[in-house]
């Protein structure tokens, strides 16, 4: 059965990827995803004037705690974008999406610019605050997870570790420029001024950003694996349901809320978190420790790149157990450099965290879409995506600066981080597979050249590896359905 299933494999099947097509989607989604995560670092590290703005009668920790929470809450809104957005992009597609997550995107940012003080209305203007959050995180719960499927569909499979690392290099750049304004900001302006009207600015950029991401979005293909599912028709491929997803795909669920939960809590503890953790719990001056943070992503980048090359040429599930064990190895001493008080030791040990996270910045966004079939890729992934990294990476700064508060330990974010990395580790070892170089599951193998076409044909088994398992998947929603007519 498996052997004529191959045979009828033809050239036409095969996706040929034209790589300026393929370059042009990478810088559009990249810029795009630079603009989400601009949107949302300017908001981590402004946290501590935001926590005087809107929460002006409580105790500096306290401040820091209720403006995290507010920076959490809007994570409850991301499941539920996931769900109405990743459903509608294996639907309609996954281009539509993203330009309409961008657009609420930069509207709700340029909201919370616009937003009065405690002082002139009181309370109402948390409660604004907090609205203008929750619309963020339902446009986010479709933003990142639409990203990566869309890169994942429109790079070739050989490249597309080193060309997805790039949705990486955008969430850094939109960081890096958001710690640059606010840095600025911070040295140009008196404390008076940044608390009366210079917070405001950063979120006001977010609306000529926004119309560049939308322009360019505006002007992208769909993506070629997408476009060959509805071509297709095929009965598998129709839309599958939220229910359905659960019954049959639960596996890569599991799998993909894992590797989400590390890679979210790892990412948002060294850059969301820890420029207030440097000011406000280890008492660097606010300017130093954005400063630090700045330059370490800035390093990061090629290391990105780096990580995204070699997950081609190794793979990324080894790229990634790299990561975790060095992480595990290397959290409690690179966390007493930190609290050292020398700011080399300060910025050795916030590289290191940031060299063993870079693993997972260039891994993750080629295998988390390579786990689900392109019929439910966006859908599966936006949903598992969105609950994970509401329950666990969202929740992050504010945990920590909890717990942090609570146990007058330091050390807290190591221990937290190690946790995760030890469950990480263990997921990754016996229940994820590599995935580098090989076709997306559901999706023809996609190349650049008549060399690779030529070696697919004559190797069909190796490049249409996930053929068995979308056969069991298929045995068992027939049986299902015999089930419910017999009942």
């Amino acid at each position: 059965m498996k052997r004529k299933e191959n045979e009828t494999v033809k050239k036409d099947d095969i996706t040929v990827i034209d790589l300026k097509t393929a370059r042009k989607a990478v810088i559009a989604t990249s810029v795009g995803n630079a603009m989400e995560w601009f949107d949302f670092g300017i908001y981590s590290y402004l946290a501590v004037t935001l926590g005087k703005v809107f929460f002006p009668e409580m105790s500096n920790s306290v401040q820091l705690i209720y403006t995290f929470a507010t920076f959490s809450i809007a994570f409850i809104a991301r499941p539920i974008g996931g769900l109405v957005f990743g459903m509608m992009g294996d639907r309609y597609g996954r281009k539509k999406v993203l330009t309409v997550t961008l657009i609420m995107m930069a509207l709700s940012t340029l909201s919370i610019g616009l937003i009065p003080s405690y002082a002139a209305i009181g309370p109402t203007a948390a409660l604004l605050l907090l609205a203008a959050r929750l619309v963020q995180g339902f446009s986010t719960g479709g933003e990142y997870s639409g990203a990566m499927t869309f890169l994942a569909e429109s790079t070739p499979d050989k490249k597309r570790g080193v060309m997805t690392s790039s949705l990486e290099v955008g969430t850094l750049s939109g960081y890096i420029a958001g710690s640059g304004v606010v840095t600025l900001l911070t040295y140009f302006l008196s404390s008076e001024a940044m608390l009366s009207w210079g917070w405001r600015i950063p979120f006001l950029i977010a609306a000529p950003i926004g119309m560049v991401g939308f322009y360019l979005r505006e002007h992208l293909e769909e993506t070629p694996a997408f476009q060959a599912m509805k071509k297709k028709h095929q009965k598998e491929e129709k839309q599958v349901s939220v229910k359905e997803i659960f019954l049959y795909h639960l596996r890569p669920l599991i799998a993909c809320a894992v590797i989400v939960c590390f890679f979210n809590l790892v990412e948002y503890l060294l850059l969301s978190y820890m420029p207030s953790h440097l000011s406000a719990v280890l008492g660097y001056g606010e300017t130093e420790g954005l400063l630090l943070i700045l330059i370490v992503m800035f390093i990061m980048i090629p290391i990105v790149v780096l990580m995204g090359h070699f997950s081609d040429r190794i793979g990324n599930k080894r790229v990634v157990q790299i990561g975790l064990v060095g992480l595990i190895l290397a959290s409690i001493p690179a966390f007493f450099m930190i609290g050292s008080g020398n700011s080399i030791l300060v910025f050795t040990g916030l590289l290191v965290l940031a060299v063993f996270l870079s693993c997972f910045e260039g891994t993750v966004p080629s295998l988390l879409p390579s786990l689900f079939f392109t019929s439910v890729r966006y859908g599966g992934l936006a949903i598992t995506y969105n609950i994970s990294v509401s329950l666990f990476g969202g929740t992050t700064p504010m945990v920590l600066a909890w717990l942090t508060h609570a146990t007058n330990d330091t050390m807290m974010p190591a221990y937290y981080m190690i946790a995760a990395c030890v469950i990480g580790l263990i997921v990754m070892t016996f229940f994820v597979h590599n995935t580098s170089g090989k076709a997306l599951r559901g999706s023809a193998p996609a190349v650049v050249g008549e060399k690779e076409i030529k070696n697919i044909l004559d190797n069909p088994e190796e490049h249409y590896w996930w053929k068995e398992e979308r056969r069991r998947i298929k045995k068992r929603v027939s049986k299902r359905k015999a089930r419910n007519k017999r009942k």
